[in-house]
């Protein structure tokens, strides 16, 4: 797990020189080399996102064993950008529902006060509509 090869990217991301990184044991940049292992113990390429705390990044990392030059290549995408667009809109469309449910909140409450007042008005209307028309039972009779 020593790095034997970087490009100027990567020493950006971990900022550091290349002369300070290849020679360098990988956890010193990873915190965890179980899927380098894993790729190599199984001959395989690992495809992750993971974020990288320490770097304050979202990376794509895509892990393949080089069996024939006895290395594992590792080939990191930032993500980062995308990442906080994605977050901003979650936090977007989570302050659009919050405000959608106060309007709706509100909008039953205007139409349950106005129900109300309906009410009152119909109960009133109905009380004076058979006033006037026992009064005019009893003039007829």
């Amino acid at each position: 797990m020593i790095i034997q090869i970087v490009n100027p990217s990567f020493c950006d991301i971990v900022r550091a020189e290349t002369s300070d990184v290849i020679g360098t044991h990988a956890s010193t940049f990873f915190d965890d080399l179980t899927d380098f292992q894993d790729a190599w113990e199984k001959n395989t390429v690992i495809r992750k996102e993971k974020k990288f705390q320490r770097y304050g990044t979202y990376m794509r990392l895509v892990i393949f064993p080089m069996k024939d030059e006895g290395v594992v290549a590792c080939i990191l995408v930032d993500l980062t950008s995308e990442h906080q667009q994605r977050e901003e809109m979650r936090r977007m469309k989570e302050a659009l529902l919050l405000n959608v449910n106060k309007v709706i909140d509100k909008q039953m409450h205007i139409a349950q006060q106005i129900a109300g007042l309906l009410g009152e008005t119909t109960a009133e209307a109905k009380v004076s509509l058979i006033k006037i028309r026992n009064a005019l039972n009893e003039e007829i009779k």
